[in-house]
């Protein structure tokens, strides 16, 4: 028999820890440091202690590589890790389409699901059900989009509580 809690909430966490998720988080793609990089950030969320730092190769307009560092819980761990893998060879163009679309799915109800093809990424679309770990989920996504702005001498439209700053670059 299903708790009070349990009927008011049906959720099933095994949407937020899809194995995908638990599986980046267990064998991090792309962790560490690139020494090639041309452009390095980090960011926090204060809601939870969550830090990443991103380090990416750019060549000829292209994300050639991306790296991550930090601590934190397993989605803002395996959210970066999946970055680093989903973006990996994508044109700035595309990276920042990916990410408008990663940001949306995490935040807006009526994101279509359906209408874009995100891969893997799909699997952080659980997150959302659980709105304080949408924060973690995006953390690794605002700090790209301060390291792609700041490579490419754009403003950041920073509207977010999460505070990111371009570390090198």
């Amino acid at each position: 028999m299903a708790s009070n809690r349990e009927a008011q909430n049906p959720v099933d966490l095994d949407d937020l820890y899809r194995d995908v998720i638990l599986d980046h988080y267990r064998s991090p793609r792309n962790r560490g440091v690139r020494e090639d990089a041309t452009i390095s950030a980090e960011g926090f969320n204060p809601s939870c202690g969550d830090e990443i730092q991103l380090s990416v190769a750019i060549v000829d307009s292209t994300l050639n590589g991306l790296g991550f560092g930090g601590s934190g819980c397993s989605i803002s761990q395996s959210s970066a890790s999946m970055m680093t893998e989903a973006l990996t060879g994508r044109s700035l163009d595309s990276a920042r389409e990916m990410s408008r679309h990663v940001q949306q799915m995490l935040t807006d109800d009526t994101f279509d699901l359906d209408a874009v093809d995100l891969g893997d990424l799909e699997a952080l679309s659980g997150v959302a059900k659980f709105p304080v770990r949408i924060k973690c989920g995006l953390l690794a996504w605002k700090v790209l989009d301060q390291a792609l702005a700041n490579a490419s001498g754009e403003a950041v439209n920073d509207d977010s509580d999460i505070p990111t700053r371009v570390t090198s670059g």
